[in-house]
């Protein structure tokens, strides 16, 4: 590295997507003084699993996410996990509201919009769940507000297009929360780079870390420029990979012990997207159902209201599928290039246990556009194909975690690896990742720089808060954090 072109940087973040820009704007309020660099590979910022058509959208806070309650063996329904993932979230909505009340970024309505989360099912046996399930979680504040119904009169009020030629014998349940939200974390991403770009950050997009090594007590990042094929060097005391599905291949390559026995399994997803503005306009909420068995959790399927690029749509979806890229933009052979043989037992470990999502994702992949529009029709039974198109979503890892065994175990969602000494981590996984990012990325602060983060709590306490608490403990607060944070990002809260 000695002939390549070195520069220095105070911290370096691997990938251009929500987690990254996320971590880059608390380390401009915390650190202004930092040298950071962004390193991106694409030609913009935000367009892998941030992107708006890549992402479920959803403002993951669990009013509407049905595998976030699960019913124990007795019926029970367990909100723990719910209430959980609606804290981590109203993280990253006190810290966009911070940021909007200072001029750190602009007007919110280009990234955040209200609209209200349902949950719909049929049939006896989940009506009776769905029942429960408002049950424990309207005692907790942040779910205070949730509506029960099994009435269609009801149903077609909140949600015209499921209730539509739907017939009045149906045995039908749904919940309905104005507290919902739609969020395009792309248009986030982006803002929140520029908003780090103006304070000193420097964003680098068509660059690609093609190897990760230690200089001694700093990291070497190689990059790639896929623009002209030069190589340059950024010597940084600190690297953090958000490089998505990425991320895994990148943290393998820097060596450090707390990526071994770690792998992944990507699924893809196809969505179908209204093109006719008539029904577009009939249609406010994000209606969310049961998951097939076997299904990963980014498969649930909902009849989704979206903003996108500032312009109103209407999806459903998603459609799992499979391919052994990483990335949306990645290679075919991502999947198996990251089997090592510090994995590779823990990888063969995960197929027995997952035989039934093994078949849920053959019988997708097998699914004619008629079958997958059947599909839609329990959802919206007036609706007409011709009105509907496919488009491709985002790609999804999920975690192969080693566990006491050294046994595989495939994680859905997140999952934090950082090397012991603080100076590199990563995130691997997905859903609920990018609505919970605020929250993420501040345990990687911690983790990352633990001599630090008493010296930063007094200002992170000033844009988030909560942070450290649960807001569900006094509804006083709750309630008082719900209005304040939907006031300053112009969401509804009657």
């Amino acid at each position: 590295m000695a002939d390549l072109d070195v520069t220095r940087a105070d911290a370096v973040l691997i990938g251009g997507g929500i987690a990254s820009a996320t971590l880059a704007a608390l380390l401009s309020e915390l650190q202004p003084d930092w040298r950071i660099v962004v390193l991106e590979k694409l030609d913009g910022l935000g367009l892998e699993s941030s992107d708006g058509w890549n992402n479920a959208g959803t403002g993951h806070s669990a009013l509407c996410e049905l595998n976030y309650t699960p019913q124990d063996v007795d019926g029970s329904v367990s909100p723990a996990k719910a209430i959980a993932i609606n804290e981590q979230f109203q993280v990253s909505r006190q810290f966009w509201a911070h940021l909007v009340e200072n001029d750190r970024i602009g007007d919110p309505s280009s990234f955040i919009h209200s609209v209200p989360h349902m949950s719909f099912v049929h049939g006896l046996d989940n009506v009776d769940y769905l029942r429960r399930r408002h049950e424990a979680l309207t005692a907790n504040p942040l779910f205070d507000r949730m509506e029960f119904t099994t009435e269609h009169a009801r149903l077609a009020e909140w949600a015209p297009l499921v209730a539509a030629e739907r017939p009045v014998t149906e045995t039908i349940a749904a919940t309905w929360s104005p507290d919902g939200t739609d969020v395009d974390f792309g248009a986030l991403t982006r803002q929140l780079l520029d908003f780090a770009g103006r304070v000193g950050t420097t964003v680098s997009t068509r660059s690609e870390v093609v190897d990760l090594r230690r200089l001694g007590a700093d990291w070497g990042v190689m990059v790639r420029s896929t623009a002209d094929d030069s190589i340059r060097v950024l010597r940084a005391p600190v690297v953090f990979v958000g490089a998505g599905g990425n991320a895994l291949p990148l943290l393998q390559k820097s060596g450090i012990d707390e990526i071994r026995g770690f792998g992944g399994f990507p699924i893809s997803g196809q969505w179908l997207r209204c093109t006719n503005p008539e029904v577009i306009d009939r249609h406010d909420a994000k209606v969310y159902g049961k998951a097939a068995v076997g299904a990963p959790p980014m498969s649930v399927p909902h009849l989704d209201t979206r903003y996108i690029g500032g312009e109103r749509s209407l999806m459903f979806g998603p459609y799992a599928g499979w391919s052994p890229k990483f990335l949306k933009t990645g290679s075919y052979t991502d999947l198996f290039a990251s089997v090592k043989p510090s994995n590779v037992t823990q990888m063969m470990a995960v197929a027995p246990p997952n035989l039934d999502l093994m078949v849920y994702l053959g019988s997708q992949l097998a699914a004619t556009r008629k079958k997958r529009f059947e599909a839609l029709l329990e959802y919206m039974p007036s609706a007409r194909e011709s009105d509907w198109e496919q488009v491709t979503a985002g790609q999804r890892v999920q975690v192969i975690a080693p566990d006491a065994a050294k046994h595989g175990v495939l994680q859905f969602g997140t999952q934090l690896i950082t090397a012991a000494d603080g100076s590199i981590g990563g995130m691997l996984g997905a859903s609920p990742g990018a609505s919970t990012a605020t929250d993420i990325m501040l345990t990687m602060l911690g983790r990352m720089f633990p001599e630090r983060i008493d010296a930063w709590r007094p200002t992170i306490t000033q844009m988030v808060p909560s942070w450290g608490t649960r807001l569900s403990d006094d509804a006083d607060i709750a309630h008082r954090s719900l209005e304040h944070t939907a006031a300053s990002l112009g969401l509804d809260h009657p």
